[in-house]
């Protein structure tokens, strides 16, 4: 069974409109491997090269000043893509991060990333909850997942929280039975290349006497019945 490889993505940004020349200050990504959370994790902080608005601001809790000594997108944007690329992407509203990250790979000559290969998690939450609300946070109080950690938004933490509702969304139920098809195939594979020895057993007079006494002590035995 192939493992199936998965990215929780998040951004934060110096404001909600990167036509309006607003750019990418964080990026979290965290890995999962056939739904299951491992210690592989893309995480940094980016210099927009601009302010960040007052509206993203009390968002995130970001400056500007704390962005200043941080890397350029082109710094940072191989390693990105590198972790990225080949694997299945999971955004809660993908539009709003995937705009802003390819606007950033158009503006260092990078191919962009296409909307074929995400799951977006805002998508899924209100086909499988019509009517609900479907923010990370309701999300998060829906399946009692802990927002104690978080004090305010933040790429990597809020990718932290929306892996684990992410598995709660989709139940895991795929993974744990092709992990048991796994399981199963290994397992008669293992018993097909073992050689067990011809083995005859061969009753003495005594065993057969002894079996035969055992048997009349059985009151109403059900072989009799089909006799």
């Amino acid at each position: 069974m192939t493992d199936l490889r998965e990215v929780v993505l998040d951004t934060e940004s110096t404001g909600l409109d990167y036509k309006q020349g607003d750019r990418i200050i964080e990026i979290g990504c965290i890995e999962l491997i056939n739904k299951v959370k491992t210690n592989n994790y893309f995480h940094t902080y980016v210099n927009p090269e601009r302010g960040v608005s007052k509206g993203a601001y009390d968002v995130h809790g970001i400056s500007s000043d704390f962005l200043k000594d941080k890397p350029l997108f082109s710094d940072i944007a191989k390693d990105f893509y590198s972790f990225i690329k080949d694997s299945t992407l999971v955004i809660h509203n993908a539009k709003f991060d995937i705009g802003f990250i390819n606007n950033e790979f158009q503006m260092v000559g990078m191919p962009k990333i296409t909307m074929s290969g995400i799951i977006d998690t805002l998508l899924v939450a209100r086909k499988k909850f019509p009517g609900s609300p479907a923010s990370l946070d309701a999300l998060c109080k829906r399946f009692n997942i802990s927002l104690d950690k978080r004090d305010k938004h933040g790429a990597l933490i809020d990718s932290e929280l929306l892996a684990m509702v992410y598995v709660e969304l989709t139940g895991n139920e795929q993974t744990k039975f092709q992990f048991q098809i796994a399981n199963h195939n290994n397992a008669s594979a293992n018993l097909q290349k073992k050689n067990f020895p011809n083995r005859k057993f061969i009753l003495s007079e005594d065993e057969k006497n002894a079996h035969n006494e055992l048997i009349k002590n059985i009151s109403k035995p059900l072989w009799n019945k089909y006799n």
